[in-house]
């Protein structure tokens, strides 16, 4: 019986995870990229600039560890900042202040990681893989997951096959044709938002699709190290300068510089875009201690002009799956806002959830066919899930962060989780970041307990009222009495009749 041939389209981290998984199960795995090797530093991002900078969090951590590569995830790890917490920043009468609000009451973190290293981490990994080849500079064009064929365009940057074993086969390489044909057995389509597999899918299977773009934009800046080479503010911190309806964040890097990103409504931008110089005025009414102080404001206005104000989407299909040839993994099936810091850990995470299916069944086409509808079932709930969660974490992050109503209730929670275990209660965001519980599961979870604590609430109050009216007819009787005696209470009647009173006022 011949090898599986498993071609998988994107060469980003969850493809190239993907790939890790194929090939350690013996498959033959082809990988296909639009651009060339994203190791080389010349390569251009599709979106023209640098991606946001990425949290690693629980399920990608598992989801690179369940890879069986020996000594990955302490490389990888290596390469993180920890980050504890969000720091909320904010000025009052002028003073600028700082608060740190833990993640999680267990002093667990989320870490910092560069997407271009973590990227170039893995494709290291396969290219030591005898049972691995990389196409870059293809474009998929077309294909027929009925006959599993797939038709790529050449691109004239050049091609790079199994370098491992082809070494002289570079960017100088010579084209034998502009379009080739590939088959194979399965392919994993994991080429981002706009997946051209998802677009050829949905010719064979019928996919409910719904793509959504929100009204804020987003722009990255650079904040560079401090004069003596250090991070000018805590690295161990996601920093957050709320705005109501926007904000503006700084995640740190192995460099000790800090990427930083301004999300705001498309209409701001446009305000700002007719009048750049006051852009500057700008952050100092709703970012202060920024501009001038973290970054140069000439440096300010230069990033703001030079760098593309981007939009976010957000996506949602199902089923990711046609028969036993094809399935969709991360933002190819489940693009998201990154508000949640989920995106790639969601998207490894299929990858392990997926594996996990096609393990569980035959490794013939009606097995794999049995394991992808399982997959797309299971998946596309928690996908959802996710989706809805990073929309409404926005809300939060540039607003309820320093509401006492979100800071009561995650400490209520985190005071039950420590303890009153017994009772299952733990903040929504520690089950997101810090467990690899289905996100459907923790959707309802957060909704159940937020049920418990209103009515929790709501029956508090209403003891409240009642006893507050009784204490303040109470103090009025005691007042009364009080009053009755010319002497005083204590200088007449002494301690034993002041006793005797106060029963009588409360019986």
């Amino acid at each position: 019986m011949s090898k599986q041939k498993t071609v998988i389209v994107g060469a980003g981290p969850v493809g190239a995870l993907a790939a890790l998984y194929a090939a350690g199960r013996g498959h033959d795995v082809e990988v296909y990229e639009l651009r060339g090797d994203l190791r080389d530093p010349s390569t251009v991002p599709l979106n023209f600039t640098k991606s946001i900078n990425l949290a690693l969090s629980e399920r990608g951590i598992n989801s690179l560890r369940k890879a069986n590569v020996p000594g990955l995830i302490e490389a990888v790890l290596e390469e993180t900042i920890p980050m504890h917490g969000r720091m909320i920043h904010g000025a009052k009468q002028e003073v600028l202040y700082e608060e740190s609000q833990n993640y999680d009451i267990h002093g667990r973190a989320i870490r910092a990681v560069d997407r271009a290293g973590l990227n170039k981490r893995l494709l290291d990994e396969l290219d030591n893989l005898p049972n691995v080849k990389f196409f870059f500079n293809h474009k998929l064009v077309g294909a027929d997951f009925r006959k599993n064929k797939a038709w790529f365009e050449r691109r004239d940057e050049g091609v790079r096959q199994d370098h491992a074993q082809n070494p002289t086969q570079g960017k100088d390489a010579p084209h034998a044709s502009s379009e080739i044909e590939v088959p194979f057995d399965f392919m994993i389509g994991a080429d981002g938002a706009h997946s051209a597999v998802r677009y050829h899918l949905m010719k064979f299977t019928r996919m409910s699709y719904q793509q959504e773009y929100i009204e804020t934009l987003w722009c990255e800046f650079h904040m560079d190290p401090s004069a003596t080479d250090d991070f000018q503010i805590s690295a161990n911190h996601l920093h957050i300068w709320p705005g109501g309806e926007f904000m503006f964040i700084a995640i740190p890097s192995l460099d000790k510089s800090f990427t930083s990103t301004l999300f705001l409504p498309a209409k701001h931008f446009a305000e700002l875009d007719k009048n750049p110089s006051s852009l500057v005025d700008f952050f100092n009414k709703n970012f202060p201690g920024v501009a001038g102080k973290l970054i140069p404001e000439d440096e300010l206005l230069k990033q703001y002009k030079e760098n593309p104000h981007l939009p976010l989407i957000s996506i949602k299909c199902s089923p990711y799956h046609y028969g036993s040839s094809a399935v969709i993994l991360g933002d190819s099936a489940h693009a998201m806002v990154p508000f949640y810091g989920q995106g790639m850990n969601a998207g490894l995470e299929d990858v392990r959830v997926l594996f996990e299916h096609l393990d569980a069944n035959s490794d013939d086409a009606a097995g794999r066919a049995k394991a992808l509808d399982g997959y797309s079932d299971q998946r596309a709930p928690d996908a959802a899930a996710i989706n809805d969660l990073a929309l409404r974490n926005y809300q939060e992050m540039r607003a309820d962060v320093t509401s006492p109503v979100y800071r009561l209730r995650k400490w209520i929670e985190e005071k039950m989780n420590v303890y009153l275990p017994s009772a299952g209660f733990a903040t929504q965001y520690s089950r997101v970041s810090f467990d690899n519980m289905r996100y459907s599961e923790v959707e309802q979870l957060a909704q159940k307990q937020g049920r418990i604590l209103l009515g929790g609430m709501a029956g508090f109050v209403a003891l409240l009222i009642p006893a507050m009216a009784y204490g303040s007819w109470a103090i009025w009787r005691w007042n009364r009495a009080s009053q009755a005696s010319k002497a005083g209470v204590f200088g007449v009647l002494g301690l034993g009749a002041v006793a005797e009173r106060i029963g009588r006022v409360f019986t």
